[in-house]
């Protein structure tokens, strides 16, 4: 509405001005620096307060208020089913791509949707968040979702043999996953770079749920059958979503 408002305003003083010829000089001009000021108002840049704004507004209005019940529920505490490691590409949501609702996945996004291994000092961050997830909250399932076009992936592709690394702190994070860029590269060199990079992403996502191995509470929860991981792999570009398991076949502890 205040767009179509915005836009009659202008229609309407322009009409004005070539329509009354008989208008006073001193009108014509001044209706002239309106019409000048209300175009320039609406080529402003983007406006982030006012876009942060509008968009709680919209949640409150269709999606809070719409639903008491859950939002109630979920003042009181939180059982999600799913702990997600997804990519902060703004194009991947979990959210939107698998439809949760608030209350349903504990996410965790990063670059390339990585899965570090347990290191109590160096990726303190994640280790907390699994042990939390897996500990506290009980999640059921475990998702490691990667995806099409990952910039993340191609930068791991793309660091030379020799290791050598132009940036502070990304392509010393994607090398948690090198392991599948050795094994890209040596079992699809006939491929191209992209069709590489697409293959890196999937392996990608196998070792960081090898890497969750490497956390005690995971492989307890695993031998229990209270904890099932999954792999995924969405494409944006075809509008596709894989899933698979990975068979560890993890036994409990041996007592003698």
């Amino acid at each position: 509405m205040a767009s179509e408002t915005y836009e009659e305003a202008i229609a309407g003083l322009t009409k004005l001005i070539s329509t009354k010829a008989d208008l006073g000089d001193a009108a014509a001009a001044k209706i002239k620096q309106i019409t000048a000021e209300l175009e320039a108002a609406g080529s402003k840049g983007f406006d982030p307060v006012e876009r942060i704004k509008t968009g709680f507004v919209h949640f409150k209005q269709e999606n809070f208020k719409k639903n008491p019940e859950l939002y109630g529920a979920l003042a009181k505490g939180q059982s999600p089913k799913f702990l997600v490691f997804a990519c902060s590409d703004s194009r991947v949501c979990p959210s939107h791509i698998l439809n949760f609702q608030p209350g349903e996945a504990f996410m965790v996004r990063n670059i390339a949707n990585m899965v570090p291994p347990y290191d109590k000092t160096k990726y303190s961050g994640v280790g907390a968040a699994i042990e939390y997830a897996v500990l506290h909250l009980k999640v059921e399932n475990i998702v490691v979702i990667g995806h099409s076009c990952c910039g993340g992936i191609k930068g791991l592709m793309s660091i030379p043999d020799d290791g050598t690394t132009a940036s502070d702190f990304i392509e010393h994070w994607v090398q948690i996953c090198s392991p599948a860029k050795t094994k890209v590269k040596a079992e699809c060199s006939e491929l191209s770079f992209a069709e590489q990079c697409t293959n890196c992403e999937k392996e990608a996502v196998n070792i960081s749920l090898g890497n969750l191995l490497t956390y005690p509470f995971v492989r307890e929860s695993l031998t229990k059958k209270t904890l099932a991981l999954k792999g995924a792999h969405y494409d944006f570009v075809k509008g596709t979503f894989d899933l698979w398991d990975l068979d560890f076949k993890i036994i409990p502890s041996l007592s003698v």
